[in-house]
């Protein structure tokens, strides 16, 4: 497995930045962003070995991840689940929770077809 210098730098230099974003090194693995939800479920498996490290940084800030000042930087409180909230790609049914204890279906009661 090839290792983009690149994606090195952004490991190195930038994940430090970025709240609730982990590094887990696989020895001869591809580099992947894998995201998870609140319960650790995976949901998406977005491949790194062909992004420069701005697109990285881009598309770790599109997905909602709070970058922070320096990395022991204070995360503010309405950021301290960031990014979890719903993914593009995700039918809302299945996006991870945002916190916010509501009934998705207060008034629908359990008639999906209405």
């Amino acid at each position: 497995a090839g290792r983009s210098p690149q994606v090195k730098a952004f490991v190195t230099q930038d994940i430090p930045f970025y709240h609730n974003l982990e590094m887990k090194h696989l020895p001869g693995a591809d580099p992947e962003l894998v995201l998870l939800s609140h319960q650790y479920e995976e949901l998406e498996r977005i491949p790194l070995s062909d992004m420069t490290r701005e697109e990285i940084n881009q598309l770790v800030q599109e997905l909602g991840f709070y970058r922070k000042e320096t990395p022991d930087a204070a995360v503010p409180k309405e950021f301290q689940f960031a990014p979890a909230k719903p993914l593009p790609t995700l039918p809302p049914s299945q996006a991870p929770a945002t916190g916010i204890k509501t009934p998705l279906k207060r008034d629908k009661g359990e008639h999906p077809d209405l």
